[in-house]
Parts: C-alpha cells; structure tokens; sequence
C-alpha cells in the first residue's frame, strides 16, 4: 500500500502530494514522536509509579484481585510498573500497531508476558467476556491519555466508554483526577499573536496608519489552543490580573461524561488593566487524598518546586475573543466552554445574584459552539506570523529600505504572503503597486486584502495578481516593466528556514517582467549555523535505555531506526526561544543567495570546519536566514544575540529555526570534548532543499 504525504515544494511555493513506500507514515509517527520526551520525564513517571502501587494496595487490601486496564499503553510502561505492584493481571491497550508491537517484545524483555496482554485496538472496539478481549471488567483504571489541553486527545470519550464497558463501578482510577487552573493576565506580546496593531508609517505627505479592517478587529480567531513553554516567557512579558483560580475538575474513578458543557467561576482582579488572555495549565493527582501529584504550573506559581522539563505537556495561552477593560476587585465571570476535545473561554461583568437554579436548568441542554474565524486572516497567519507582523522594529527596516530604493516613478511588484510590503510601498511613494498573494487557493486571502485596502481607503491604489508568478502577462502589469521586487520573503507553505528561497524561484519565473535595472529586496540571502548546547530539547531525541527499573531498548531502537529511515540526514523545525540554548561556536555564514540573478542550474554546496569556543556537549546545528534588504539593513530568522559570556542565546521569537542534532545525541555516544566540528552543505536548485552532514 502507497502512502501519499504532503510536502512543501519550496520551488513552487506550494504543498504538493509524494508517494511514499507504505512504511514511510509508520516512521514518521515514531520519528517525531514524543515517546523519548514521555520516557524521559522523570517527574511523571515516579509520580505514576507511586500512584500505581497505592491503588494496587487499596484493591489487595479489599481481598480482592487486582485486574488493570491500562489505555493507550504505548511502551507498557505503566502495565509493567502494575505487574510489578503486585497486579494480578493487566490488559494494555494500543491502537498504533507498531508501538503494541514494539509493547509485546518489551514486555517479554522484562519478563511479564503472563501477566500483561497487549491489545491491538482503539479502546472503544475492546471486547469483555468469555470469548472477548478481555475475561472480564478491571477494577484498576491506568491511563495517560493527556495532551497539554488534558482532553485533546480524546481522553473524555475513551473515559466514558471504558466506565460503561470496561471496569467496574467504583473502580480505582490512576490518575484518580485532573484539575484545570486558569489565571487571567493583560499581555501585549501574547495578544499581539492574535491581533494585528494599527502600523504608522511616516510618508512625504504626513503620518499614514495601516488599520485592520472590522472584520477582523472583532474576530474570534481560530480555536485550536494555543500551547507553548510558558516557563520561557519573562515575567515582564505581561502583567496578572487575577489569582490562578480552579475552573474544573474530573475525577476519573466516577463516569464520566464527555458532552459538550461550560464551567463558570467568579473572579476579582488583583490589578486593573485589559484582560486579554487566560493562560492555563492542569495538574493529575495520583490518588484520592492528592498526596501524589503532577504539575504543569509555571515557575511564578510554584517558584519553590525544582521545575520538571517536558515537551509532551505544556501550558495553554487563550485568546479571550475581545480586551476586556477590567478594575481592581470588581466581579468578574469567566466562562470555559468545552466540547469533546478543546476548551474556550469569554469573560462577563458579574450581574447580581443571577438566578443559579435557571442556570442549572439551561446547562443541562448547552448548545456550545465554538469560535470560528471569519476575518480569514487567522486561517493565513498563524499566530508566530501575527506577532512578527506586529514587530515594530522589523517592520522599520522595511521601511528604512523601501525608502532607500524607491522614486516616485517606481513599478512595484510584491511576492509573499499575506504581507504589509505593497501598502507600505504605496504610502512610501511608489507610483504602481502590485501583489501577488501566492497562495490564491489558500482560503481566498485576495478577499481578505480587498478588506483590508477598503478599510484603508486604497482599492484602487494596489492592484491584486491572480495568477501564479510563471503564468504572469503584461496585460497583468498594464504593459509596464518591474522596477522595483519586494519580498519579506514569507510563505505559508514554509517548514524550514530555506523554503522561503521560494521568493527566488518566482523572481526567476518573472524574470522576462523586470526592467534591466530592476532593484530587487532583498538583495540577497544568506544560510547561517552555530553549534548549540540545548538545556533540555536534546532529549526528545536521545534513548533511555532503562526507565524505572524497566529495560524499554527497544524503544529507543525502533525511534533511530525511523530516524535513519528519513529524517536523520534532515533538520527539524524547532521555535527556539522557547529552549534554551548555548552557543558553543560563533554563528558562521555557510552559504549565500543572489536574488539579483535568477536560480542557478548548479548546486550550491560548502564545506567546512566550525571551533568550538565554549566547553559543553555539542547537542546539534541551529541554521537560519539572513535577508539582507539594501546596504547596511538586515533581516535575521535566528539568533537575535548571544547575550552573556556564557553564551547564552537569544533567537527570533516570531520563527521556527532549523535544528540538526548531532548522530552523538541519538545514539547517546558519550564523546570526549570535540575541538571542532566540520560539515558539508548542500542546496539542490532543482527540488529547493538543503542535506547536510556534520561530524565532530
């Protein structure tokens, strides 16, 4: 059986669809997966343990026998912890068929086939009886079913099913519950993720500013959560207006039920200021006392608790769908609406005494919806885009550029998506603007920028391409030559840094359209790498070897197996600001690109070696953009600055860098401290992608 992936084509700009030999989607799925990262936390796998052995010893201590039914067992883990607590028997549920594969040989590595049974099947297909999958209900309940969101994987249904089909009433539940934490805060960063700001531009003839249209001013945006590292977010970053305050909590050893239904809690703020975001985060308690527990709180609510690193659970940021002016001690409600699978929120006024036995009534037939962008411009921009539109400093080079090349009787052409670029070179002089929005299948965005020109009174002032760059006419250009191409460049369909080279292959394929002395911005690009030490990304990557006693080789085995499969010789897309890092070399230019000429029809390659300054372990290579606008103005992708002398870096918040991480951390080889680091890079013009190779 084929398999047919998207992929981005970063010589077309856009997504097309490869076939791939039918083991290629299995790779995938282990090679990006998070099993090392779960495998690795430490925090929750004792937690776990203990939660495990208590109520194995809670069901023992009835007289009774203790039958386990663990969901979504992935290695076994927590079967294998049960069997050891003294289990009597454990059934293991895995839908993913390699990883219950891969759960059948590590079991029997460590000794436990009699008495756990893996199954290969969805939770809700499982069968009890005689004759079914299995003899009879549990009375033990063992899940990790949870996502940073806690129900985003669909831990809801499987609870409500596995309660009315597979364990007992009354059974023990590990974790016995969940509870979700909210605080409300005011933050400029964060909500610039979801808002675009008014931009001011100083032309000739005033100051012009650059409004969003209505449309989107009162949007919704899109609902998927918004999950990130909040633990790397400075305090400075924004300012709390409320306690953390619990919003709800599911206790799993009860049925659960999974419809869609609200939770309402009254709040004073601290502070006065504009409520604009919930961030939240959720903890497990092991057992019923609350003894055990597990926490995603950030480090200013438990500053005290050595903060356990993960990837696999995070903390959310929610956009509430309108700034809310709020005043010190006032009462508030705060609304958490939920379907099966993801949480919103929207903030009140606290009316008096509402009627509470009305309410009750109503939330028994809730009809909850959840919020949809219809400004369209959420389904272009993600929210990394929205913050890096709202750069103010950025957007000056621009401008500073703009200024530098453009005359009054300038023909202008726009290349990227979903960009500032063509208004700015309107208001900047330009005597003809056009844009080419590349992705004109994408959701219709031509709609959205006719939005955006009515609100800022320029429809007739910049004219919108609809055709893609090779398929451009003159009737397109009213006859006239392009004086003047401009690109950010910025593409929706970009994974890694390099794809946005896209900008250069439609330069090319307009390259009959320009006039022969053509100013083309930017100039040029440049590749850039540094050898990194990461504080803690390193080990979604690297084996475990043992994890709690239990030996899970095989694990770590079938991860670098699909890692050599593909994606070993590959970069992955990591936002860096939300690691840590440290430069252990100084950032090299490795390769650079002339967007004064169009695409060669060579290759583009470079060796060579990289010394390390600083001592640590060589985890990988970061690489990132350049874009070089006119002289002395620059555009960076990547590091920011390497801000003390230890080397700590600083990496540009609005994108995705690319991270090579060295054979050594996947193979958990431990080196002697290397001296230097020497490569080879090289840029296919044909397909548009960079293969590299490194060795210490």
């Amino acid at each position: 059986m084929k398999t047919f992936c998207g992929r981005a084509n970063p010589t077309t700009g856009s997504m097309e669809w490869l076939e791939e030999g039918e083991d290629y989607d299995y790779h995938q799925e282990i090679a990006r997966s998070r099993y090392a990262d779960m495998l690795h936390d430490k925090d929750r796998n004792v937690k776990y343990y203990q939660g495990i052995r208590a109520a194995v010893s809670r069901v023992k201590d009835r007289g009774e026998k203790a039958i386990v039914l663990d969901i979504g067992t992935g290695t076994g883990l927590l079967s294998m912890m049960a069997a050891s607590a003294g289990a009597d028997f454990c059934y293991a549920i895995e839908v993913f068929k390699p990883m219950a594969n891969a759960a059948v040989k590590i079991v029997k590595k460590n000794g436990f086939s009699d008495k756990i049974k893996v199954i290969n099947k969805h939770s809700t297909e499982v069968t009890v009886g005689p004759d079914g999958d299995m003899q009879c209900r549990a009375n033990i309940l063992v899940t990790e079913l949870f996502d940073t969101e806690l129900i985003g994987e669909g831990a809801l249904p499987s609870y409500e099913h596995a309660h009315k089909y597979l364990v007992q009433e009354g059974c023990e539940a590990v974790p016995h519950r969940a509870t979700v934490y909210v605080q409300l805060v005011e933050s400029k960063r964060m909500w610039s993720w979801k808002k675009l700001f008014p931009v001011r531009v100083e032309a000739e003839d005033g100051e012009k500013i650059l409004v969003p249209p209505s449309e989107m001013e009162n949007c919704p945006g899109v609902p998927s959560v918004c999950d990130i590292q909040l633990n790397q977010m400075p305090s400075s970053d924004f300012t709390t207006l409320s306690d953390v305050v619990t919003m709800f909590s599911v206790d799993f050893s009860k049925p659960v039920q999974s419809a869609p239904t609200y939770y309402r809690v009254q709040l004073e703020p601290v502070e006065s200021g504009k409520a604009q975001i919930v961030l939240s985060w959720w903890d497990i308690d092991m057992d019923p006392s609350g003894t055990i527990n597990c926490t995603m709180a950030p480090y200013w609510v438990k500053p005290t608790s050595a903060l356990q690193w993960r990837d696999h659970w995070m903390q959310c940021v929610y956009f509430l769908p309108n700034e809310e002016p709020v005043l010190q001690g006032e009462k508030l409600l705060l609304t958490a609406w939920r379907d099966e699978y993801s949480v919103w929120y929207n903030l009140q006024k606290a009316r008096e005494e509402e009627n509470k036995a009305a309410e009750e009534e109503h939330k028994a037939d809730v009809h909850v919806e959840s919020p949809v962008c219809r400004c369209r411009a959420h389904l272009l921009w993600n929210r990394p885009r929205f913050g890096e539109l709202n750069d103010q400093n950025r957007t000056q080079q621009y401008i500073k550029a703009l200024r530098k090349v453009l005359k009054k009787d300038s023909v202008c052409l726009c290349i990227s998506d979903g960009s500032l670029l063509p208004v700015l070179a309107h208001y900047l002089g330009a005597k003809q603007v056009q844009y080419f929005p590349s992705r004109i299948d994408l959701y219709h965005p031509h709609e959205l920028w006719q939005a955006f020109f009515k609100a800022n009174h320029l429809e007739d002032k910049i004219k919108i391409i609809e055709a893609r760059p090779e398929l451009l006419k003159p009737y397109h250009l009213d006859d006239k030559k392009i004086s003047i191409l401009v690109g950010e460049p910025f593409f929706t369909t970009s994974l890694l840094p390099w794809h946005n080279l896209y900008f250069w292959y439609a330069r090319t394929a307009v390259s009959t359209h320009l006039a022969s002395d053509v100013t083309v911005l930017p100039q040029s690009a440049s590749l850039h790498m540094m050898i990194v030490e990461f504080q803690d990304l390193w080990r979604i990557r690297s084996p475990c070897g043992t994890c709690e006693g239990f030996d899970v080789q095989t694990m770590d085995d079938m991860i670098k197996n699909s890692l050599n499969f593909r994606e070993s010789k590959e970069a992955e897309p990591h936002p860096l600001w939300e690691y840590p890092s440290k430069s252990l070399s100084d950032p090299q230019e490795v390769l650079t690109f002339d967007f004064t000429k169009t695409v060669p029809q060579h290759c583009l390659s470079t060796e060579g070696s990289v010394n390390l300054l600083r001592k640590g372990k060589s985890h990988g290579a970061v690489l990132w953009m350049e874009y070089h606008l006119a002289a002395d103005i620059s555009v960076s992708t990547g590091l920011v600055q390497i801000s003390n002398e230890k080397g700590s870096c600083e990496w540009n918040p609005h994108c995705k860098q690319a991270v090579y991480f060295f054979s050594s951390v996947i193979e958990s080889e431990i080196l002697s401290d290397p001296t230097a680091v020497t490569y080879a890079i090289n840029f296919d013009t044909k397909t548009g992608e960079i293969t590299m190779d490194f060795k210490l």
